[in-house]
């Protein structure tokens, strides 16, 4: 049963969440359109991720300008001390689906993007 899940979006779980490719879309046209995100500070702390992820816990799930904007998405790689912070090096990237599977975002996402709780 859980391998058959496996391999559906949630869009496929629950209808009514947006498929990845409306979503990604949705988060294009806003990254597109300037949407100013909150890119520095980056979390480099315990402390700082646990402020970005209970500032993302207050948001509703669909709200996703102001999500975008509280996790300093950006559509291009960020540099922070001398390291390149994309998404495809984050360790809540999944490759195949190009997605963020960290639980307070869980959005598709590009692998040159990036955003402020970037992870090894």
């Amino acid at each position: 049963m859980v391998q058959a899940l496996a391999g559906l979006a949630l869009a496929d779980v629950n209808p009514a969440r947006p498929s990845d490719g409306t979503l990604r879309a949705e988060v294009v046209r806003f990254l597109a359109s300037g949407l100013k995100t909150l890119v520095w500070p980056r979390a480099e702390t315990s402390d700082d991720v646990n402020a970005i992820v209970a500032s993302l816990a207050r948001i509703a799930p669909d709200d996703l300008s102001v999500r975008l904007t509280v996790v300093g998405m950006t559509d291009h790689v960020v540099e922070a001390h001398g390291m390149e912070q994309a998404c495809e090096t984050c360790m809540y990237y999944l490759q195949r689906r190009r997605f963020c599977e960290l639980p307070e975002l869980m959005l598709p996402v590009e692998a040159d993007w990036s955003c402020g709780l970037w992870r090894i």
